[in-house]
């Protein structure tokens, strides 16, 4: 039996300087909240999970 890949769908973060380019999805959020409600909308309609990084940003992994 094959086993699925892990994907990560999107990176959220408040630190632009933390964006590269490239593959996935990298989003800046204004704030706290405005980074926890983009994670938890996009997961939900991705049907994906949501991990927060040491460094406080998040990624959706499918």
């Amino acid at each position: 039996m094959a086993k699925e890949k892990a994907e990560i769908i999107a990176y959220i973060t408040l630190n632009k300087e933390r964006v590269f380019g490239g593959n996935p999805l990298i989003l800046i959020a204004k704030d706290v909240e405005e980074q926890k409600i983009l994670c938890r909308d996009i997961a939900k309609a991705m049907r994906a999970v949501v991990s927060q990084l040491n460094c406080g940003d998040y990624i959706i992994i499918k």
